[in-house]
C-alpha cells in the first residue's frame, strides 16, 4: 500500500469519510478486497457514483494499461467490504457489461472529466464494478439472473454482429470473458451448493450445468487466444443453449425463496 492510500485511509476513518488535500469534495469509499493470491484482506480508496442502492466504482488505475489488483481481487472473490461515509457494510461485487457499462462510464466521465482522459489514454475497457449491499441482492432473484444472461448476450451479441471497432475488439472480447467467468465462478462456488442443499432433486440438472461451464470455460480461453468471429459464434451458440436451460430449471426455483441463504443483510444506505 502506497504512502498516500495510508493516510487517505486514516484520514477517512477518523472523519466519516471526509478527507482533505487533492481529494477534498471527491466522492470516496474504502473497499476491502481478498487477494487473490495472498488471501490477505487490502483495503483501497475508490472515487464512487451512487446509483440508486447500488454503489458504482471504476477500474481506472489512473488510465494505466493494466486493472488495478483490487479488481483482480473481486474477480477471484466478490464479496467485498465497503466504508462509505461512517458506515461499513458487505457487497457483492459485479462487473457491468455492454450499454449499461458505456452508459454509467460515461456518466461518471460527465461528473469527473479526468474519467473521460483515462480511457483515452488506455486501450483496455475500464471496467465499472457495481457494488450491491447484500439485502439488495435478495430482491426477485430469479429476475436478476436474467438481467445478467440480457448483459451477457447483449454483449455478445455486439461483438458477434461486428458492432465493435476492429481495434477494440480485443479489449471486448477480454472484458466479456472475464465477466463470464466471473458469473459462473460465483454459480459454482457459492449459488450451486446451497441450491442443492435446500433442494436435493436438483443435483443431476445442477451438474449438467457445471459441465457446461466447463465447456464455456475452454471456449472462453480459446476466445481470450483468437478473438475471430469463428470462436464468438461457438461460443454464443454454447452460452445461449447454457442460459435457456438455467433459466429454465433456476427461474422459478430462486423466485420461490423467500430469501437467499448466501446472502447476509446489510444496513441501509441513506442519501
Amino acid at each position: 500500500m502506497t504512502k498516500v492510500n495510508q493516510r487517505v485511509i486514516a484520514e477517512f476513518r477518523a472523519n466519516a469519510g471526509e478527507v482533505g488535500g487533492r481529494f477534498a469534495g471527491v466522492p470516496l469509499v474504502l473497499l476491502t478486497t481478498t487477494g487473490a493470491r495472498t488471501g490477505r484482506r487490502h483495503t483501497t480508496p475508490a472515487v464512487y457514483l451512487r446509483d440508486g442502492e447500488r454503489v458504482l466504482v471504476f477500474a481506472s488505475n489512473a488510465g494505466a494499461a493494466a486493472h488495478p489488483a483490487w479488481y483482480h481481487n473481486l474477480l477471484a472473490d466478490p464479496e467485498v467490504t465497503v466504508e462509505l461515509g461512517g458506515r461499513t457494510f458487505t457487497a457483492r461485487a459485479a462487473p457491468l457489461l455492454g450499454e449499461e457499462r458505456e452508459r454509467l462510464y460515461a456518466r461518471q466521465a460527465t461528473a469527473d472529466p479526468a474519467f473521460a482522459a483515462y480511457q483515452e489514454g488506455t486501450d483496455r475497457v475500464i471496467p465499472v464494478v457495481a457494488l450491491y449491499p447484500e439485502r439488495e441482492r435478495l430482491r426477485a432473484f430469479g429476475a436478476e439472473l436474467v438481467r445478467i444472461h440480457e448483459a451477457l448476450r447483449g454483449e455478445l451479441a455486439q461483438l458477434r454482429a461486428g458492432e465493435r471497432p476492429a481495434g477494440d475488439l480485443r479489449e471486448h472480447c477480454l472484458a466479456f470473458c472475464e465477466a463470464l467467468t466471473f458469473h459462473h465462478g460465483g454459480e459454482d462456488r457459492v449459488a450451486f451448493p446451497h441450491l442443492e442443499q435446500l433442494f436435493p432433486e436438483l443435483k443431476q440438472p445442477l451438474d449438467r450445468l457445471r459441465e457446461e461451464h466447463a465447456v464455456l470455460a475452454g471456449l472462453i480461453g480459446e476466445l481470450r487466444q483468437a478473438g475471430d468471429q469463428d470462436t464468438i459464434g461457438r461460443v454464443a451458440d454454447a452460452m445461449e443453449a447454457h442460459f435457456a436451460y438455467e433459466e429454465e430449471l433456476l427461474v422459478p426455483v430462486l423466485d420461490s425463496l423467500d430469501e437467499v441463504p448466501w446472502a447476509a443483510p446489510a444496513p441501509r444506505l441513506d442519501a
